[in-house]
């Protein structure tokens, strides 16, 4: 039953996480070098933390990296899955949500799980072609990356899925499983709309991941990647995500990555000459629009914008034009940046923009400013080499370290959090309603179509006996509309103990009973033949 609890999980045995947080004090070390200069520092990893709105049990799952097997393999697999059919129509299949985000990994992991919007398809295909998954979605944003799917086993399908993210990132499984989360079912759906709501941003509340929820609606669509369950799913928390800013006041007051890098900019600098310093904005997408209406909001009346295309900045300028926005080409990045005193960076450029000997070329920054260049990195996979840090008078910061602005004012978002929260649930009743009432779909379709042979063979007998030149049409229509009638009064009772409009579990638990009563009594093995159904589907496409 989707009513159930699903379970949270995250592989090193850690609780799920959320944005009301108590930091633990264990700290592990990790180094992946990524580039000449060492792109990746080793140093403590984030803190790990817990919900305080919602807890979940709480297991090991140790998953091992498997290598991929061959289209035979894959084949030969999955027939034999067919053959132990049986002992799968007792799981359900599950809808799942494994991942990691900004509470539980650093942005040195984060980056390199990075799905990029235009990969998303692919990606969606590569997963749904795995032996165990049926359908799939990729959430992969600055603060997040997170792969939802419906699986036929749930052991099986979260395996391959790691196997997955693991051979994609190149990252071993066994450091993987320090910083995933697993959530099933209930868990996983509510997670999904406590994210499109703002409730698991590191800003809560903040507008910009319901656009990126709306977007993985927007590009499966566009591909017809997108199975049943994940796409209602994701429509219903993009409904959560719009009820929770319309009917709380979540929204009021909250920032977003954006002017949380402002705010810290800001911070850094000497406040007396916080607004008159030399500011630079590298990339003009949505990330770097914010940047720039933030700084114009904070008084700073002249920014330069390096821009690949000089027409979305001019078109920023449109819409703030008591601001000088000076645009530059990528070819002038770097004399730019020598002129610039505090430089944000979000593009998404798959490799660094600025390593070490970059920086370094750069001429020193006024006393004034504090004599220090301030680089704000708000990208992921991130534009600022790590190894930049290690300069004497270059302060980095990156969007782990913007925790330090949004931590004011937690008990009021904790509270704005709290309202939101029945409102999810509102919301996840509706999904899991639905969810249900198709369990009982198949039975009915199969109860009908039994019903309707039987039907038809009498009527169709009746004719034989009394002689069809003896009957008009009118009368064979009559005799017809006479068994439609009686079989339809003697189907109402039982279709309508297959159908429930989910606000109890009695209720739920009820259905299924009826569903599993009528299959045993009139033998209609609808869960066998749905399995092995999907069984088939997967055998051919592997073997097509």
């Amino acid at each position: 039953m989707a009513a159930s609890s699903g379970v949270a999980t995250t592989l090193a045995g850690k609780g799920k996480v959320g944005p009301f947080l108590r930091s633990s004090s264990s700290t592990r070390l990790f180094s992946a070098p990524r580039s000449s200069c060492g792109f990746y520092r080793v140093g403590p990893r984030v803190p790990r933390r817990e919900v305080a709105l919602r807890m979940s049990p709480r297991s090991e799952a140790p998953v091992d990296l498997e290598e991929k097997p061959s289209a035979a393999a894959s084949a030969s697999a999955l027939e034999q899955f067919k053959i132990s059919a049986d002992r799968y129509m007792k799981e359900r299949s599950s809808i799942a949500v494994i991942g990691l985000s900004v509470h539980t990994a650093p942005v040195e992991m984060r980056e390199k799980l990075a799905v990029p919007e235009a990969q998303w398809s692919r990606a969606i295909g590569e997963l749904c072609s795995l032996n165990h998954i049926e359908e799939a979605a990729v959430l992969s944003t600055c603060n997040r990356m997170e792969v939802y799917v419906v699986a036929l086993s749930w052991n099986r399908g979260i395996r391959e899925v790691i196997d997955w993210m693991a051979k994609t990132s190149g990252i071993p499984v066994a450091e993987l499983r320090r910083h995933l989360f697993m959530l099933r079912d209930t868990d996983a759906t509510r997670h999904l709309f406590e994210v499109a709501a703002g409730l698991d941003s590191l800003v809560l509340g903040e507008g910009q991941i319901l656009a990126q929820v709306k977007q993985v609606v927007r590009v499966g669509q566009g591909s017809g990647v997108l199975g049943k369950n994940i796409d209602r799913m994701f429509k219903d928390a993009i409904t959560a995500g719009k009820r929770v800013r319309s009917e709380t006041n979540i929204s009021s007051g909250a920032v977003s990555v954006s002017s949380a890098a402002v705010e810290l900019a800001l911070m850094k600098l000497p406040k007396s000459n916080s607004t008159s310093s030399k500011m630079l904005v590298i990339g003009a997408g949505k990330m770097g629009k914010l940047v720039i209406k933030h700084l114009a909001a904070k008084g700073i009346k002249r920014i330069v914008v390096v821009n690949r295309s000089e027409e979305r900045v001019n078109a920023i300028h449109e819409e703030i034009k008591d601001v000088e926005i000076i645009y530059r080409s990528f070819s002038e990045l770097f004399t730019a940046a020598a002129e610039a005193d505090v430089i944000f960076t979000s593009t998404a450029s798959a490799t660094p923009l600025f390593l070490k000997e970059h920086v370094e070329a750069l001429p020193p920054v006024d006393e004034v400013v504090g004599g220090r260049r301030l680089f704000v990195d708000i990208a992921v996979p991130r534009n600022v080499g790590s190894c930049v840090a290690n300069l004497e008078h270059v302060q980095l910061y990156n969007v782990d370290d913007l925790k330090e602005v949004v931590e004011a004012n937690k008990e009021g978002r904790l509270r704005k959090a709290m309202e939101a929260q029945s409102i999810i649930s509102q919301e996840l009743k509706r999904f899991e309603a639905w969810r249900d009432s198709l369990e009982t779909v198949p039975t009915i379709k199969k109860l009908r179509s039994y019903a309707d042979r039987i039907r038809a063979s009498e009527f169709e007998r009746c004719l034989q006996k009394i002689g069809g030149d003896a009957l008009t049409k009118k009368m064979k229509r009559a005799i017809e509309d006479l068994s439609l009638g009686i079989v339809n009064k003697l189907l109402h009772g039982p279709l309508q103990h297959l159908r429930c409009d989910g606000n109890d579990s009695r209720t739920l638990d009820e259905t299924l009973e009826n569903m599993h009563a009528l299959n045993r009594m009139f033998n209609l093995d609808t869960e066998k033949a749905i399995i092995e159904q999907k069984i088939k589907n997967k055998v051919e496409k592997t073997q097509s």
